[in-house]
């Protein structure tokens, strides 16, 4: 599964008693710096991918072939290198839910935005964790999560409309299946992929409608649940 996020997702990184800099854009640089940046970055989305976003960024530097401070100079913030190596993700994670909402047919596009978040998840252990943790200073962050979040249950709305999603589906049950899904990720990327698509297959079978007795009541789950620190004793 995703690695759960840091409890602290934006802390710091530490840097000099000065203060951090702020992060570089990544027009205007020489070239040097720029494919500094670039090995950085490509650096941190394998890291990522393999253990999630809690990986030490001292890690992350050396797989990249920098100094620590190179990486300080670009990136100040864990939480601003995490929101830019998942830059892309985020773009095809909005992608998928337009594209579910302007689907004609509303249980497919229900089911196509299911199976898109789920092989997410299975190939890449930090997209789900940095998606859905707090970040201070990422402000994309939230309203990406608010507008999922509004968006996911308009398909909910529109798939039971159709009379082919069972009337008792509950948005938060949205959650119950990521939380599921992350419990068949494992080591090997490709058990993973199997594992989860068998899941949700199962799943989306069992949230059709059909004559079943009524479920229990759904739990006050929301998207920010599924990561959140468990408290400690």
């Amino acid at each position: 599964m995703p690695a759960r996020s840091s409890r602290k997702p934006g802390r710091p990184l530490p840097v000099s008693t000065e203060g951090p800099p702020p992060p570089a854009p990544s027009t205007g640089l020489r070239a040097d710096a720029r494919r500094n940046r670039d090995r950085i970055l490509e650096a941190a989305r394998e890291a990522f991918a393999m253990q999630g976003i809690d990986v030490p960024i001292t890690a992350i530097a050396r797989r990249a072939g920098v100094g620590a401070a190179t990486l300080y100079r670009h990136f100040p913030t864990r939480a601003s290198l995490v929101t830019e190596a998942f830059a892309a993700q985020m773009a095809d994670c909005v992608a998928a839910l337009d594209d579910a909402l302007a689907d004609p047919d509303p249980w497919r596009g229900f089911c196509s935005v299911i199976e898109k978040v789920c092989v997410m998840q299975a190939t890449d252990r930090g997209f789900t964790a940095a998606f859905l943790s707090q970040f201070p200073d990422a402000v994309d962050y939230e309203r990406d999560r608010t507008r999922a979040e509004r968006g996911l249950a308009q398909l909910v709305q529109r798939a039971k409309d159709t009379g082919r999603l069972r009337a008792d589906f509950h948005p938060a049950d949205l959650t119950l299946l990521v939380l599921a899904n992350s419990g068949v990720v494992g080591e090997s990327q490709q058990v993973s992929l199997a594992a989860s698509r068998r899941l949700t297959a199962y799943l989306l079978q069992s949230f059709r409608t059909a004559p079943t007795e009524p479920l229990p009541p759904p739990a006050p789950l929301g998207l920010q649940h599924i990561h959140q620190p468990q408290p400690t004793h």
